[in-house]
């Protein structure tokens, strides 16, 4: 199963700037833009986070993944202004710095990044994939992690960071 989906039809259209809300990491958000200007702009431009990557601009690279509805998408093929009405989350809305999400803390202990380049689609995408199925083998990881690009080679360590995630999940789970 591919996580990664474009939740919408891109249509664009011309016009001026508009104005309207984003529901980013539990927040309405009001944002000025041009109708087809896409989310990842939006979020890294208009409201400052940063965790989202520009990388390919093609949705082909995974640098740029956010959650849309609990789903990893492709945040530089998306237009914000299509997805005004949906949960968006980014990276920063996963945790915080005293509250850390078991995909960020894993990631750590994993020591999974080298450039970090890739690491907000790896992070964003292994959140997507453990919320849908928490018991993942190492086929359906890969699956999932597919579309992210690694430049830096960091694969083994990335998939033994899923595998801790997997586990701090399901310890998390195991409190509530």
């Amino acid at each position: 199963m591919n996580m990664r989906e474009t939740p919408l039809t891109v249509c664009a259209t011309s016009g001026g700037l508009i104005e309207y809300t984003l529901q980013v990491n539990g927040a309405s958000r009001a944002v000025s833009a041009y109708r087809e200007t896409s989310l990842l702009l939006v979020l890294r431009n208009e409201l400052q986070l940063n965790g989202s990557k520009y990388g390919c601009g093609l949705g082909e690279c995974g640098a740029c993944t956010v959650l849309i509805d609990g789903v990893a998408a492709s945040s530089c093929v998306i237009p914000a202004f299509g997805v005004r009405r949906r949960a968006i989350t980014t990276l920063e809305g996963l945790g915080d710095r005293q509250r850390l999400h078991p995909v960020q803390q894993a990631f750590i202990e994993a020591q999974a990044a080298q450039c970090g380049y890739c690491l907000n689609g790896m992070i964003m995408t292994t959140a997507a994939l453990l919320q849908a199925n928490p018991t993942p083998d190492d086929r359906q990881i890969c699956a999932a992690l597919s579309g992210n690009l690694c430049r830096c080679g960091t694969h083994k360590e990335i998939l033994c960071a899923v595998k801790r995630a997997m586990t701090l999940c399901q310890q998390q789970a195991g409190k509530a």
